[in-house]
């Protein structure tokens, strides 16, 4: 269809219907193979321990770079969605995901390594999930939350299959073929990419959204053009290049979210400070059952149950978090998955015997459902939205930096001690503190909010939501009910 005809239409209306839901198998395919990847690299850590003749913390150094920059490219991909649109992001990223394991397959040191499958497959990895998640937007309006919750059970789809198959390839043709292997399989995501064709909208309605881009980046230079400034002058341009990075900083990093909304402060440090912790299991737990006396097949297994339970307990957790008891209170729901998450590890120090750690890996996996059900529900929940995506591209950044040095940090401690059982202390130690961080914290938030609104008692109704934060200026005491009320909480 033309923009002629779209715009004689209106808008041309493919969303919750026809094509969109193979837009959607696409996206769950696309979360399989790109956040499910990064789970079954565990399965390859001893072998590539013995090929490059490196210890815990350098050899875990190439799952953390692949976590973090799949989380910490977010802004990147944020602007090359809007410069070139999902459906090209999505193939770049399949692209750079297939070439970075291909090239993988030939290295000849664990810093090669870090470079191509880390560095480069992360990337790709980031582009096409993130792409992916965003053009479910526009595909799904009235299914939108269903849309999103199917396409997130891709990832649990990922944890079960990617370890089985890591480990059968891995027993016949060696890690190096393995890994050229899976360049192949990451290459999918460019089919993935071309399933997600453009949504073509009336004419009226691009002209209108182009308007907002140029409006912000221009005003300075009118002002400056309006006394009489050349607009080649040296400082005026100076100007307006730093009012464009402060515009570009502002919009997909919000540190002034960061510094006045105190829910989401403790929320981002709270998870930030759980990250130095959580990826460890996914890393270390194959290695320290195989060193404990299980077959690598069996070690492998555990990878998949725990993306097995993911496949029904994540929908569960959802629902449940859904419900209007925990309206406002989804925070505490997160904060004791956290904590339970944290606990789960003290049954490794018991014993590594095969079902002793079958029984972890069900509970472990309940926990993470939890996590991943309600991480971006409890942000939803302490952000307005309409700043939701710059407080996303922060929340990602701190959280990818946590991220990329605990596994490595704790393989440092591994290899001067070498016992593994400070893996689980040390996850243990992070989580428990996290959690606990969150829940009283936004405990002592939502008294000191109740303790704030009880003192006004000229308002007639006070504010029935939580985490809630009211404009303190001075403004705003000379004047009866403040006119508005930042609510951060949905």
């Amino acid at each position: 269809m033309s923009q002629g005809e779209a715009a004689g239409h209106g808008t041309a209306k493919p969303q919750d219907r026809g094509w969109a839901w193979m837009v959607l198998l696409a996206a769950v395919l696309l979360q399989a193979l790109t956040l499910g990847f990064p789970c079954c690299i565990g399965v390859f850590f001893t072998d590539l321990q013995h090929e490059f003749q490196a210890s815990n913390s350098q050899t875990s150094w190439f799952p953390s770079i692949v976590v973090a920059v799949l989380h910490g490219g977010g802004p990147l991909c944020s602007i090359l969605v809007k410069r070139f649109g999902c459906r090209f992001v999505v193939m770049l990223g399949g692209l750079l995901s297939g070439l970075g394991m291909v090239s993988s397959s030939f290295c000849q040191s664990i810093s090669q390594l870090y470079l191509t499958a880390g560095l480069i497959t992360g990337l790709g990895s980031c582009f096409s999930f993130q792409a992916g998640v965003t053009v479910l937007g526009y595909y799904f309006v009235r299914w939108q939350t269903l849309a999103n919750a199917v396409a997130s059970t891709g990832v649990s789809l990922g944890f079960t299959l990617w370890p089985l198959l890591s480990q059968y390839l891995l027993d016949e043709m060696g890690w190096r073929n393995t890994f050229l292997i899976f360049g192949g399989i990451l290459l999918n995501c460019c089919v993935c990419g071309a399933i997600m064709r453009p949504i073509q909208l009336a004419s009226g309605s691009l002209s209108q959204s182009a308007k907002p881009e140029e409006e912000p980046g221009s005003r300075a230079e009118e002002a400056q053009l309006s006394n009489g400034a050349s607009p080649h002058h040296p400082k005026l341009q100076q100007h307006t290049r730093r009012t464009k990075c402060f515009q570009v900083l502002q919009k997909y990093l919000a540190f002034d979210i960061f510094c006045q909304n105190k829910g989401y402060q403790i929320y981002t440090i709270g998870v930030t400070w759980m990250m130095m912790g959580f990826a460890l299991p996914h890393v270390y737990l194959v290695p320290y059952a195989i060193q404990n006396g299980v077959e690598e097949r069996k070690a492998a297994l555990l990878i998949s149950i725990i993306g097995f339970i993911n496949i029904f307990m994540r929908p569960l957790t959802g629902l449940l978090s859904g419900h209007r008891i925990f309206t406002g209170r989804r925070i505490y729901l997160f904060s004791l998955a956290v904590l339970l998450y944290g606990l789960s590890n003290f049954i490794c120090v018991i014993s590594a015997e095969f079902s002793v750690l079958i029984l972890y890996c069900v509970i472990l996996s309940i926990a993470m459902s939890g996590i991943g059900a309600l991480s971006f529900q409890v942000l939803m929940d302490v952000v307005e939205m309409d700043r939701f995506s710059s407080a996303l591209g922060l929340f990602t950044i701190l959280e990818s930096i946590t991220h990329l040095l605990g596994p490595p940090l704790t393989g440092l401690l591994v290899d001067v001690t070498s016992d593994f059982h400070y893996v689980f202390y040390n996850s243990s130690f992070f989580l428990i503190s996290a959690a606990l961080f969150m829940g009283l914290s936004f405990c002592a938030l939502e008294k000191k909010t109740k303790l704030r609104e009880a003192s006004k008692a000229h308002l007639d109704n006070p504010s029935r939501y939580q985490y809630s934060e009211t404009s303190t200026e001075p403004k705003a005491e000379n004047q009866s009910p403040p006119a508005v009320e930042y609510i951060t909480s949905v």
